[in-house]
């Protein structure tokens, strides 16, 4: 499915149109529908970039081999892109709070240095020793 890209640039919809086999109304429709979003030039051109490319691949894989609509294909897009922005949140809240535990772990090691002991554990299948009564 993938077309061959051998540069960054942009890409007008007849060059996209052909190397996705596809007609070039279909991006059209796309674009429509809001599940792509070229740039255009100051003549009104539209110009795919490579994102775009990637996002047309995506879409025409729901569609063709998976057989969704355009409708399922929009929930789909909403969805995954809700999912990138929480995963992005969350990226955020771990590095947070794990600078924020560094912190406090430096802001309290010089006074609290012999209060940190390291727990020992026990080491898997070698038994306990017996407590003698």
């Amino acid at each position: 499915m993938a077309a061959r890209r051998k540069s960054k640039g942009a890409y007008m919809i007849s060059a996209v149109a052909e190397m996705y086999e596809i007609h070039p109304q279909t991006l059209r429709l796309y674009e429509r529908e809001g599940l792509l979003k070229p740039s255009r030039t100051e003549g009104n051109t539209r110009l795919y970039t490579d994102e775009d490319l990637e996002r047309l691949e995506f879409i025409l894989n729901l569609a063709r081999d998976l057989g969704v609509n355009i409708a399922g294909i929009a929930i789909i897009l909403q969805m995954r892109e809700r999912m990138e922005e929480m995963n992005r949140q969350m990226q955020s809240f771990v590095e947070y709070v794990r600078s924020e535990m560094l912190s406090r772990f430096h802001q309290a090691a010089p006074s609290a240095a012999g209060a940190i002991v390291p727990l020992r554990k026990p080491i898997a299948g070698r038994p306990e020793p017996a407590k003698r009564p």
